[in-house]
């Protein structure tokens, strides 16, 4: 039995649930490859996994870890297309945080040269989200404005750039620091919030003429939803992806009637379950990195033995831009 290092998480908890352990290596089956990972994408969604919080329940145990990039170690039977050395980004349910991971070979997407393994594994989960929120959920047309929260943070810090890419004005970018505003400015956005301000939707509404966002995007959960329906625009979306505060907030059917207001849900498993949507859009975005039309930044860089760390960085809003893992 072949050995390998991975984190396992026996029980639901905080960070320390983590355990950096020896693991069998897995084999690939048919129409599967072996990629061995060079780069696993840490995510809130690894740690509402971790605390059992994830839209989907999760199994005990396992292995956390959704978007890895590496280089192709075995191919399993069946598959065409793909040779041992091929170097390889890909989307996984868990699993991720390991030196080896098996994945469906059709869901590889090869990896551009001129990005590294650690850039190409920030892209998967959070380019994914940021570029469906707005175009498949929001349904965001050019000229139209739109709200984004936490901007520096992972999923923000590229939705406020391909708000930029698909024309959307003004671009309203919100954070809890002065640095992080400064820094969603120079990705793009037009006006600058903190939102730890109780009067964040005044200002949204005033930086729109007091007729609201077009298109808001919801991942903190609380009482912003309801403050997020307070500066919507009349036929207005509001996309909700996350909740990232823990608390997964109340809405009211009945009060999105008064303005026509759409409530639009996003889980990106569904947007991997379909081919056409899931390959070009991945391809769209790393071809925007790679031409230099999007800017990525990696955050912070962590061992594999120190993933409670780098979990407790993450919930601890410590970082800007994307975090990760090296085996």
């Amino acid at each position: 039995m072949v050995q390998m290092k991975a984190i396992r998480v026996e029980e639901f908890g905080e960070p320390e649930v983590l355990q950096h352990v020896d693991a069998e290596r897995p084999s690939p089956g048919e129409g599967e490859v072996l990629v061995e990972v060079k780069s696993a994408g840490v995510n809130y969604a690894d740690t509402m996994r971790r605390r059992d919080q994830y839209v989907e329940s999760q199994d005990l145990p396992f292995t956390p870890g959704s978007e890895i990039a590496g280089t192709v170690a075995e191919v399993g039977d069946g598959v065409e297309d793909v040779n041992v050395g091929d170097r390889v980004v890909t989307l996984l349910g868990t699993g991720g945080y390991a030196e080896y991971v098996v994945a469906p070979a059709r869901n590889l997407i090869p990896i551009p040269d001129k990005l590294d393994f650690d850039e190409a594994a920030a892209i998967p989960l959070q380019g994914l989200t940021a570029y469906h929120v707005l175009e498949t959920s929001g349904q965001l047309k050019e000229g139209e404005s739109v709200l984004v929260h936490a901007a520096a943070g992972g999923v923000g810090y590229l939705a406020v750039q391909i708000a930029r890419l698909m024309g959307a004005s003004p671009i309203i970018a919100t954070a809890s620091t002065q640095e992080k505003l400064d820094l969603a400015k120079n990705l793009g956005a037009d006006v600058l919030i903190n939102y730890t301000e109780e009067d964040w939707p005044e200002k949204v509404r005033e930086a729109t003429e007091n007729k609201g966002a077009d298109v808001i995007l919801e991942m903190v959960g609380g009482d912003f939803p309801q403050k997020n329906l307070k500066c919507l625009n009349a036929f207005g979306r509001m996309v909700v992806f996350g909740a990232a505060s823990g608390d997964r907030g109340n809405l009211v059917p009945s009060e999105l009637m008064k303005k026509n207001h759409v409530v639009a849900g996003f889980y990106l498993p569904n947007i991997m379950s379909r081919p056409k949507l899931f390959a070009p859009s991945l391809e769209k975005i790393l071809g925007w990195i790679s031409s230099g039309d999007l800017a990525l930044t990696i955050g912070a860089r962590y061992p594999l033995d120190q993933a409670q760390e780098a979990h407790n960085a993450l919930e601890g809003r410590k970082t800007t831009g994307k975090i990760v893992l090296n085996p």
